[in-house]
């Protein structure tokens, strides 16, 4: 019996295209708890999604607080001693959840297990050749050690967690997940990819983003924040002269194509670059990652 007392789906949202998420819902073990984080205060996704299904109850933040600082909220909200993080843009393959009942009901000892891809066009998992003395390498069974999991699909045994507010959230987008797991590696934690929990991830489709209205506002977003989050993540992590090493080049080439594009009226790249060189800046010098597009991400 899938242990339906002990587990609970967290999905964090945001004016999420319907189709996507529903999608997502109906892979899902029918038995399980859902909690949906709506980064919105949109009452009427509230009352349609607790209506049409039963196993669902649907939190309002009010604002959009990104990924960790929303899934930091619904974790808080969890009563379960297991929680699965879900992106609304992942189908879940159908054994999936029978997966993870069995690493359940075996007690295994895990803090956070992730999918794998049935494509092998991105990774799902991988080291940091830092920690590789601290954590080596091995492989249990149907699980693969990892230094970091993608963070559209997390198993959490939060019993190995000290508090629920597990994500740093000065980061509002990108390398959550990478953060945390490179901490749960320091304390000695283990961390897994699973060759029996696959998804399919359909990338950049969990929010408002996906309205194609929107393609220069999402296209600077998200060049905006990966480029930030780059910067603090090495810098935390690593420190201040390791974040300049590994981002000037960025730096610099942002700068030069965002300068070319302008000259040569390119708006949709000059806007890339330009996002690109302001994510970096802004975070070189210390300030919090702020940047939201008005008509889009209110």
């Amino acid at each position: 019996m899938f242990p339906v007392n002990d587990l609970t789906v967290l999905i964090v949202t945001f004016k999420t295209n319907h189709k996507i998420l529903d999608d997502c819902i109906k892979s899902i073990d029918g038995k399980s708890k859902i909690i949906i984080v709506e980064n919105s205060n949109d009452q009427e996704f509230k009352k349609k999604y607790e209506e049409k299904f039963s196993n669902i109850e649907v939190f309002l933040s009010g604002k959009n607080l990104g990924y960790g600082v929303g899934n930091n909220f619904g974790l808080n909200l969890i009563k379960t001693n297991y929680a699965l993080i879900s992106n609304p843009d992942v189908v879940y393959e159908k054994e999936f959840f029978s997966s993870i009942d069995h690493y359940i009901k075996q007690d295994t000892e895990f803090d956070i297990i992730g999918p794998m891809y049935r494509k092998e066009d991105y990774a799902s998992y991988g080291h940091f050749e830092d920690l590789k003395k601290i954590s080596p390498i091995t492989n249990e069974g149907s699980l693969f050690s990892a230094h970091w999991i993608v963070g559209c699909t997390m198993l959490l045994n939060l019993k190995k967690f000290k508090n629920r507010n597990l994500f740093d959230e000065n980061f509002f987008l990108y390398f959550e997940e990478f953060d945390l797991c490179r901490n749960v590696i320091l304390r000695q934690g283990k961390i897994y990819a699973s060759n029996k929990l696959y998804v399919n991830h359909l990338g950049h489709k969990g929010s408002a983003a996906t309205d194609p209205n929107y393609s220069i506002e999402t296209e600077m977003f998200r060049n905006w924040h990966w480029m930030w989050s780059s910067f603090y993540f090495y810098k935390k992590n690593y420190n201040f002269f390791y974040a300049i090493k590994t981002m000037y080049g960025k730096f610099f080439r942002s700068l030069f194509k965002m300068i070319f594009f302008r000259i040569f009226y390119n708006e949709k790249k000059y806007t890339m670059y330009y996002a690109r060189f302001s994510g970096i800046w802004n975070s070189f010098l210390g300030r919090k990652s702020w940047y939201r597009v008005k008509s889009l991400f209110q």
